[in-house]
């Protein structure tokens, strides 16, 4: 019926974003799942990292749309409104992370929001009416490609840290201070549940001619020497303020998301590979099983017979609580 490119071609809207020959095979991939809110009528779907990942020489500009969120028509594909996160993006910090739609009081007003903790160590908060930037924060121990955002939301950018041949020391890492996987926000709370991480990665970038077929990041990571940690955090969305976090036991190397209840539990697969539940107020451990999992998918709640259930993938084993 309809179909939305997530970056223009030579000479479309948004090409003057792509400063070079790099527009040619530009990447923006689309591969997490969008939301749709059936009162403003909007698709909400995030957008991919620009290739090659790790040298923008070929792609000078903002490179519209990726490490974007885009708000479009359902029945038409029309843009409504986007939001970049990260513009010009060398660092592979795409914005598949979950965003949540929340509907809240924001500075006295009623409004209708979306925020996400993004890949790049910023928390945004979003009016998803109209796509305004309303806030963001810092939420990751470390962030050194950017001091801050502006009042429009763009990033105060850092001199020097984009990756070099002899390999740069970048935080967050490649993997984000976030990932794709669920976070959950508890209205009851007012707070936004997130696994993250505190890591930093080395960049090094490899000079590549683009080739059909074969990959093209334009670079190789590996993880920074000191030692990364995995932490649950519960975000005020109202200061960007990190009101409890847990830290977990690993190698900041497990995939596992989120879930909050109206029961006031927050679930979530942890690091060492146990499977825990705390408190959505305190981050307090209520329980917590030993699943000896490397995580890889987040919890879901159903009811059964009047019970209510917890369930998670661990491999190719369902488990439940």
């Amino acid at each position: 019926v309809w179909r939305w490119w997530s970056t223009p071609l030579p000479g479309e809207p948004g090409s003057e974003t792509w400063q070079g020959p790099g527009i040619a095979h530009p990447a923006g991939s689309t591969w997490m799942t969008g939301t749709y809110d059936k009162a403003l009528d909007t698709l909400y779907w995030t957008v991919g990292n620009p290739g090659p990942d790790m040298i923008g020489d070929d792609r000078l500009g903002d490179n519209l749309y990726t490490d974007s969120v885009v708000a479009l028509d359902p029945a038409t594909g029309k843009l409504k409104w986007h939001f970049q996160f990260t513009p010009h993006d060398v660092w592979d910090y795409d914005a598949q992370e979950t965003p949540a739609l929340v509907d809240t009081m924001w500075k006295g007003q009623p409004r209708q929001l979306l925020i996400q903790a993004n890949r790049n160590g910023f928390f945004y908060v979003l009016d998803r009416k109209s796509g305004e930037f309303l806030d963001g924060w810092q939420y990751t121990k470390e962030v050194t490609w950017a001091s801050g955002l502006d009042d429009k939301g763009r990033p105060l950018r850092i001199e020097g840290m984009e990756p070099t041949v002899e390999g740069k020391r970048v935080c967050p890492s490649l993997t984000g201070a976030s990932n794709w996987y669920s976070t959950a926000y508890n209205p009851a709370t007012g707070l936004y549940y997130v696994q993250t991480e505190d890591k930093c990665g080395v960049f090094t970038r490899v000079d590549a001619e683009w080739e059909a077929g074969k990959g093209f990041m334009g670079g190789s990571f590996a993880p920074a020497p000191e030692p990364a940690q995995r932490l649950l955090r519960a975000i005020d969305i109202q200061q960007g303020s990190t009101v409890f976090e847990v830290p977990q036991t690993g190698r900041a190397n497990s995939w596992g998301g989120v879930l909050s209840t109206a029961g006031g539990v927050v679930f979530f697969g942890d690091d060492s590979g146990a499977f825990t539940a705390v408190d959505a107020n305190n981050g307090a451990v209520l329980w917590s099983f030993a699943a000896n999992a490397r995580w890889r998918a987040s919890p879901m709640t159903y009811e059964f017979d009047g019970r209510q259930y917890i369930g998670v993938a661990n491999g190719s084993t369902i488990m439940t609580f």
